[in-house]
């Protein structure tokens, strides 16, 4: 019986190494220069053909989403479980600092999820919205429990946790922290 939904058929060994090899030059050469780094630089780096980067990773956020998507995944499920932390704020407050921490993996790459957040055509948008939706239940936990002030919105945290972040690269990881903090001190009732 055809459900209608295509096999995807298991990439060949020496695709599969291409593919290896280019998400590690990704990871190396974002850590070094940015998200804006040269995709042709990347696949040189590798040892392919532009082509073959374009193949497995048709735009640069296909290629964020491939390097970034299990980070994405822990960070949602790490705030299902901060759900559960005794503080309200507490828990939404760990989350808060490990997300800043997750968006300051690379340079640039707090903007590329304020961007993807809104753009349902990028390949970062689902992985950003469970992001959001995690923060959400924080937010509103903290809310519910009269702990944050009641206009806070998880988009608020949202946004300033990748502002901390950009802050983080452009100045220092101290100063971030700092505005990260006066952000959750903001956000208390």
């Amino acid at each position: 019986m055809d459900t209608g939904t295509p096999r995807r058929r298991p990439m060949r060994a020496d695709a599969r190494r291409n593919y290896e090899r280019l998400l590690a030059e990704a990871a190396d050469a974002f850590a070094e220069h940015g998200t804006d780094f040269s995709l042709e630089q990347i696949a040189r780096r590798a040892g392919v053909a532009n082509g073959t980067l374009y193949g497995h990773f048709p735009t640069r956020r296909a290629l964020l989403e491939a390097l970034l998507s299990d980070r994405m995944r822990a960070l949602a499920a790490a705030g299902e479980e901060l759900l559960a932390h005794p503080s309200p704020l507490g828990g939404l407050t760990e989350w808060a600092r490990a997300a800043t921490a997750h968006a300051a993996l690379y340079r640039g790459l707090g903007t590329a999820f304020l961007q993807a957040v809104e753009d349902e055509t990028s390949e970062l948008h689902a992985a950003c919205q469970a992001v959001l939706a995690t923060g959400d239940a924080l937010v509103a936990r903290a809310r519910n429990a009269g702990e944050v002030r009641p206009d806070v919105t998880a988009m608020d945290l949202y946004a300033l946790v990748n502002a901390a972040a950009w802050v983080s690269e452009q100045n220092s990881a101290p100063q971030g922290e700092r505005l990260l903090e006066f952000t959750l001190t903001g956000f208390r009732t």
